[in-house]
């Protein structure tokens, strides 16, 4: 037999399903151990039939076999255009064999149930209910069979059928395994996309407006004729090596930032820039356990003062579970665009919230407290 009739169609590529391969065997097993009902039948034709009468009995357990062989050829193909008469001829061919056969022929009648089963098992215990009272009472009701109630062919239909739904159920809760298996290997590999996107946009947008604000200032100075313009294109040179090692961190997985880092990589992107940065020269103040996602925050929101506020003074306030950046340039980036989404990401999975919006009496303020658990701040800009 097979799985439940409206199980999903097998894929003809063995690598396409893995169920088939996993349950294949047991589904061919089951469906060829179901040809012994049949051979008994031929008991039944040996014992109650002679002559002409045990030659016909033989005829339609044959008969009843390779039907049946159809049947689950249809079934397992999801043909109900051809399984549906089949399944007909074989509750005829069971008729047809009770004289030849009497209660052995029962034994035919619970491949018919067990296709029932998988077919409508909603219904299985009104069809077991009329199998077994069948099986009962018509040995007891045909008085030239001499026999009484059909009790072991009726707990041998009801232990069939009940067996084949079984496997069925099983067959069904391993392809939803299967299929929950794929959909979180797909969630795992969509998430580290996005972490990569994420950490790419995090890492070398720093790095990149450095190296453009560092690129804008040496040329300024070389035009000037500045011995510093050989200081600060070796430092777009150093900025370009960090930025290499940084994207092969965050594609590899790896990456370390830290709070002191990005403070002092910050001070210098501020002065590279033109703004007074009034920076903590110590984290002492801060939890440990907050310092590699402030240092995440620091960042980004010192690298969206340079790119977008056109500030002339940024200052940055730390405290045991809270980091607030605030320039007093135009306003933050246009849009939410994707640092502030990966920002809100990072913080939200460590439980803190971000604020951002216009501060007083002018600029921008970017706060971001951690290890509380809330909805995230709101505000457009701030982080691009």
């Amino acid at each position: 037999m097979d799985q439940a009739a409206d199980a999903p169609a097998e894929s003809g590529s063995p690598g396409g399903d893995p169920l088939r391969w996993a349950l294949g065997w047991r589904r061919a097993l089951l469906a060829t151990g179901m040809f012994v009902y049949p051979f008994v039948s031929f008991i039944g034709v040996t014992q109650f039939s002679k002559g002409a009468a045990a030659f016909t009995g033989y005829a339609i357990g044959l008969a009843f076999c390779v039907v049946y062989a159809m049947a689950a050829v249809a079934f397992a193909q999801h043909s109900e255009r051809r399984f549906w008469p089949l399944l007909a001829v074989l509750t005829v061919l069971f008729a047809a064999e009770l004289p030849f056969a009497r209660t052995q022929a029962f034994y035919l009648l619970a491949v018919i149930v067990s296709f029932l089963a998988l077919t409508h098992p909603r219904r299985l215990p009104l069809v077991l209910g009329g199998a077994v009272a069948l099986t009962l009472l018509v040995p007891w009701a045909v008085r030239p069979w001499h026999t009484g109630p059909g009790w072991l062919e009726a707990a041998m239909v009801a232990f069939t059928a009940l067996v084949v739904r079984g496997y069925a159920d099983l067959a069904g809760a391993n392809q939803a395994l299967l299929e929950a298996r794929a959909e979180v290997a797909r969630l795992a590999s969509d998430a580290e996309r996005n972490r990569i996107a994420r950490d790419l946009h995090d890492l070398l947008g720093h790095s990149l407006t450095a190296i453009t604000v560092k690129s804008n200032l040496a040329r300024r100075l070389a035009e000037g004729g500045a011995d510093r313009a050989v200081a600060e294109i070796t430092e777009v040179e150093r900025l370009s090596r960090q930025a290499l090692g940084e994207v092969r961190a965050a594609v590899s997985g790896y990456r370390e930032v830290t709070l002191p880092g990005e403070l002092a990589r910050g001070r210098e992107l501020l002065r590279a820039a033109g703004v007074t940065a009034d920076l903590p020269s110590a984290v002492d103040v801060v939890d440990p356990a907050h310092r590699e996602l402030f240092g995440w925050v620091v960042r980004e929101g010192l690298t969206n003062v340079v790119r977008h506020a056109r500030a002339t003074r940024c200052t940055v306030t730390l405290s045991a579970a809270e980091v607030e950046i605030v320039d007093d340039g135009v306003g933050g980036a246009s849009g939410p665009g994707s640092g502030l989404t990966g920002l809100r990401e990072r913080v939200a999975a460590a439980g803190g919230r971000v604020e951002s919006g216009p501060a007083e009496p002018r600029g921008w303020r970017l706060r971001v407290t951690a290890g509380t658990a809330g909805s995230h701040g709101a505000g457009s800009g701030g982080v691009s």
